[in-house]
This record gives structure tokens, sequence and C-alpha cells, in this order.
């Protein structure tokens, strides 16, 4: 049996979705009750049980359960405007490093998620080596309580026996229930029915003009893909980056959802709210040179997956995988 925790979330639910289009279902869900919305991800979902994280640790820990294949840790607070230090160490770090140290005793494989936010300005570049690493300064409590475990399992030597994913800025059907930390793709749709127009926010960096900061944008789709690789072999062991490998900017999003949409562009641009422009992400890109090391099928293009969320998920009555 496979553990996902976080599994009723956006990528667990939607690896969830893999796991079972590929035909398997003995999979153990972990998450959280306090946000049981996330539950609609799990209505079409085959699993063989479903766990409260808390419960779920004590019984690991205690030794309840013995046929684990494996563990991918996709369960963390993930809102990189969380201020609450304590919360996020508790959840995201000490939590981590708890089902690490049982796999590892055990020598089961764990996968779990790291982040791009780890990068903070992207000063140090984004590379996944180990000098890099330690270097990192993130922008926001968020990225420095995953930059935390990394550098935990890099001190401690065992981060070539873990697999850490730094997702980049992964968009897709089930983030519904996200809130604010949807992707622009699925606030965008709601305003543009609403109000048939997108708001971006504005440039305070004169190297970019407004719309043009840029990200780099991954469909999650081809997210679960990648992990669903690492779950079936056992020749990766270490960092690794996720996303497109190519930095497109927000105008180029906005513009491929109204083509999705087929009508003309209209973009108005805000003011960024000024609690966050000093931590601002202007540019991000994953330096995805390990994959060409590795056998996998070509991401979509960012075009092609806005289409594919926008009419195949968004524009329905059931959005969900």
């Amino acid at each position: 049996m496979w553990i996902i925790t976080g599994g009723a979330g956006f990528i667990g639910s939607a690896l969830l979705w893999k796991l079972n289009e590929e035909g398997f279902s003995d999979i153990m869900v972990v998450d959280r009750e306090e946000f049981p919305e996330k539950k609609k991800n799990l209505r079409k979902r085959r699993f063989a049980d479903y766990l409260e994280a808390d419960d779920f640790k004590e019984k690991l820990l205690g030794g309840k359960f013995s046929k684990i294949e494996g563990i991918v840790h996709m369960g963390a607070c993930s809102s990189t405007t969380e201020t609450n230090e304590a919360y996020l160490t508790r959840n995201n770090y000490e939590y981590t490093k708890a089902l690490a140290q049982w796999a590892l005793s055990k020598k089961v494989p764990f996968l779990y998620a790291s982040s791009a936010a780890t990068y903070g300005d992207g000063a140090f570049g984004y590379s996944t080596d180990d000098t890099t690493t330690q270097k990192l300064k993130p922008l926001n409590l968020y990225g420095n309580s995953k930059q935390q475990f990394d550098l935990w399992a890099l001190r401690e030597g065992v981060l070539k026996n873990l697999v850490g994913i730094k997702f980049f800025n992964i968009f897709g059907p089930n983030e519904y229930h996200k809130g604010d930390m949807r992707s622009v793709v699925a606030k965008a749709y709601e305003q543009i029915k609403k109000d048939g127009k997108i708001g971006l926010f504005k440039s305070y960096n004169p190297q970019y003009r407004d719309g043009e900061q840029r990200r780099d944008f991954l469909y999650v789709k081809d997210a679960v893909d990648v992990v669903y690789q690492f779950m079936n072999e056992n020749s990766y062991g270490g960092l690794y980056n996720l996303g497109a490998g190519e930095a497109r900017s927000w105008n180029d999003l906005a513009k491929a959802e109204f083509s999705a949409l087929g009508i003309a562009p209209r973009i108005e641009y805000i003011e960024m709210p000024e609690m966050i422009r000093a931590k601002y992400q202007y540019h991000t890109q994953a330096d995805m040179g390990w994959m060409k090391q590795k056998k996998f099928a070509p991401f979509r293009t960012l075009e092609a997956s806005v289409k594919d969320y926008v009419q195949n998920y968004l524009s329905k009555e059931d959005p969900y995988l």
C-alpha cells in the first residue's frame, strides 16, 4: 500500500487520479479534517482507506502498519501569506521530518513536496545542487518552512535517499478549495465570467513592464506524471525541480485563457497589495536539466494546458478530476 499525505488536496488528489488511471487503488489517503471542502476532490477516486493526519502519524510511529510500499508526502500548509511561524514549523517541517525518519529507518521510499518558494528572489539561481541549496533565502515563512526540511536532510546526509520535489507554479483541476491560493487561471475564469476582464498586478520593478512578471507554469497533469515515474523507479534520490523549464509572463497566461474562451483579451493592471510588494517574485524558471537524462513525455504547452483546464473542467458543472 502506498500512502499519500495531503491526498485530498490539490496535487495529492491529482496524483490519486493518475494512480487510478493506471489501475492502482491500494492507497491510503491522509489529510486534515479542518478543511472538509477538500473531500470533494475524492468523490470520484478509488482508495483503500482514509486517515486524519495526526492519527496517521501516531499509528505509523506506533508500528501499526506493516505493509507500506512508500510514502508520497504532499501534506503541508501551502499558504504563502501564512504568518504563524510556529504552525508552519510544526506542520511543514517537524511532521515531514518524523515521517522521513520512519521511512529511512524502514528503507521505504519517501517522496516529499518542497517548493520553488525556497528560491526566494532567485538571486542564487534555480539549481538544486547542495551549494545553492545552502545559500537560499526564501521571501516568506512558507518557503522558509520548506527550506528547513531540505537543509535538515542535507545536513543529515539522507537527501540522497529521499526524493524532494520543488514544485513551481502548478495549476489545474482540484485546486478549488485553496481560496486566494488558487491559480490565476482559476480566479481569472470567474472574473472573466463576471466582468469580462482579467486583473493582473502592476509591476513595481523597472525591469518588468506591467503583466510581464514571469513564472514557470506547469499543468498538474504533467506534474503528477513525473511524480508517478518517481514512484515507479528506484534510481532517483535528491532534490528535483518540477516546472515547465520555461518562464512565461502573466500576460501570456491571461491571453491563453481568453483564447480558450474564444473572446478578445481584456486585461486591467491593478495595484499589488503593499504587504506582498517587498516579497514578490518577478521571475522564476525551473532548471530542468535533470530531465534530459530521463525518459519523460514532453510537457503540454501553457496554451494547451490552459485550454484543457478551462474547457474541460472550469466550464463544466462538475469540474473535478
